[in-house]
Order: structure tokens, then C-alpha cells, then sequence
């Protein structure tokens, strides 16, 4: 079966449950595994923000969006000539990927007839189920069930190493510049890593909000995740959140790498932010600003 991811966690789920070799297009955001990007056909473009600061990142996507514009560009041309049977794409955020619709049509306009997933997770279960349904329309139904037992019996782990112990409040700020709090899955993370999310919005869109918001609830702990940066980035944006949480330990954390891709390496993430909450912290995946 030959298979197109048009988003970054789609790419690492396939990598995942061992279809790499059929995957044969991916999008320009793909960087896990490293090698994805350069040894497939990159099938959506995209805008290059690298030299944006985080407001200047917000005002080009409200811009684009308010204009009725699209953030990302689908190759059709180069998605046809490579015949797919499973194309994997979603819904749930258009700041994050092509919408599948962009999808249907241009398969439609091109007589294209591969199938299309659209991977909508809303909590941390979803995204395990996503899995499952990657793994049975690839029909390898069995390597998604072996998988998400794996991924359950570290999140078993850590729930046992946590169990008794005290729930620190942990705020999460996935964007910095306007400020934006925890949505989606992000709040089952640091419930199973043993705290308690305050601020945020489980199962639910990221949305804006106030600093005052965000310090309210008096957080022990804040969490620095932007989508779209890894370490080094989370890192620089934290040094603005510090002056708002005079009292509170503030780190920054790998937010694509472990927090806002809802891909297999969200149990990493449980993993760190247990390690933060609970220490000792792991090395290379998060950093204490303060």
C-alpha cells in the first residue's frame, strides 16, 4: 500500500507501527524521523516562519485566515503522480494542516481514487485510537493493537510511579505572544504524569487568554510548549513568561517533540513532564528556565 501523511504526527505514527517503506509522500513540516522529509516526495508546502517572532507568526496566520486564505499549499500535481491508496490528513486545526477537504477536492479535480483518513483526536485517548485506525486502513490492523499495549503500559508505569503522591498545579502556555493555554490533549499529559492542569481546556481548541488567567489558579509549575518549535525556541520563549510567574518554576519543553503532535511520542512527553513534576528531570527534551 502506498501512503501519502499530509501532517507531521500522521508521519511518525507510520514510522511507528513499521510502514515507513510504503510511505512515499510526506509535508515540509515532517522532521521525524529525521531522514522523512528528504527521503520522500514533500507533497504540502508551506510558509518558512523560522525568522518570525511569535507575534509576527500570529498576525501572518489571523491575517490569512480572516482573508479566507490557506496556510498551507497541496502539490496536486506531485500527489497525483504518485498514485496513493491511503492519504492521512485532518480536521481539527487549520493552523496545523491542510484540512481534509482541500484533499477531497483536489483528488476529485485530479480523478484521483485513494482513500482518506482524517485523524480528529480530542484527548490523549484519542490519539492512541488514532493508531488503530492508521494501522487497520493500512491493513495492518494488528501492528496498531501492539502498539497502543506498548504505549499503555508506559503510561501504566508512569502512573504507578506518581500514585500517592501530591498533584502540583501546572499551567501550560502552548503559545507566548498572545498567550494561549492548554487545549486538547495537552491536559491529559499532565494528569497522567501525575499534576493537575489549571487554565486549560481539555478535549477542547487552544484558546487566547489573559496572563491574569493563566496566574490566577496559582500555578507551582509552568510549562512552556509553542507549537511548532522544539527545544531551543521553547527555551527562548520561556524568558518572556518569566516576569508573569514571579513564584513558579517555569520550563521549557520539546512542544513538538513531546507535547503538540498527537503522534507516539506524546508518552514521552508524560514521561518528561512526570520527570518535572517528579523528579529527577530527563535530560535533552526539557530545560529549566527558572
Amino acid at each position: 500500500m502506498r501512503l501519502v501523511s499530509l501532517l507531521p504526527s500522521a508521519t511518525e505514527i507510520v514510522y511507528a507501527l513499521g510502514l515507513g517503506d510504503d510511505l512515499v509522500g510526506v509535508t515540509f513540516e515532517c522532521d521525524e524521523p529525521a531522514h522523512a522529509r528528504s527521503s520522500k516526495t514533500v507533497v504540502v508546502g508551506g510558509r518558512d516562519t523560522r525568522d518570525l517572532t511569535p507575534t509576527e507568526i500570529d498576525d501572518y496566520v489571523r491575517t490569512q485566515l480572516a482573508a479566507g486564505g490557506d496556510l498551507y499549499t497541496l502539490h496536486a500535481d506531485a500527489l497525483a503522480g504518485l498514485a496513493p491508496d491511503l492519504i492521512l490528513t485532518q480536521d481539527l486545526c487549520r493552523v496545523c494542516a491542510l484540512p481534509s477537504g482541500h484533499v477531497d477536492d483536489a483528488l476529485d479535480h485530479l480523478g484521483c481514487r485513494a482513500d482518506v483518513l482524517s485523524l480528529d483526536p480530542h484527548s490523549l485517548a484519542d490519539v492512541l485510537g488514532t493508531f488503530v485506525e492508521v494501522a487497520a486502513a493500512a491493513g495492518v490492523p494488528e501492528r496498531g493493537r501492539e502498539l497502543v499495549a506498548v504505549l499503555q503500559g508506559r503510561l501504566a508505569a508512569v502512573a504507578a510511579a506518581v500514585a500517592g503522591r501530591p498533584r502540583p498545579r501546572v499551567a501550560v502556555v502552548e503559545w507566548v505572544d498572545p498567550p494561549f493555554t492548554a487545549g486538547h490533549w495537552v491536559p491529559d499529559l499532565i494528569a497522567a504524569a501525575g499534576g493537575e492542569a489549571v487554565a486549560a481546556r481539555p478535549g477542547q481548541r487552544s484558546v487566547q487568554v489573559s496572563w491574569s488567567e493563566l496566574v490566577a489558579p496559582g500555578p507551582e509549575i509552568v510549562l512552556v510548549t509553542p507549537c511548532g518549535y522544539h527545544l531551543d525556541g521553547a527555551a527562548r520563549q520561556a524568558e518572556a513568561v518569566l516576569p508573569h510567574f514571579p513564584d513558579a518554576q517555569v520550563w521549557a519543553i520539546d512542544g513538538d517533540g513531546l507535547v503538540v503532535r498527537p503522534g507516539p511520542r506524546l508518552v514521552d512527553g508524560v514521561e518528561a513532564i512526570a520527570a518535572i513534576l517528579h523528579p529527577p528531570a530527563r535530560p535533552g527534551t526539557i530545560k529549566r528556565v527558572r
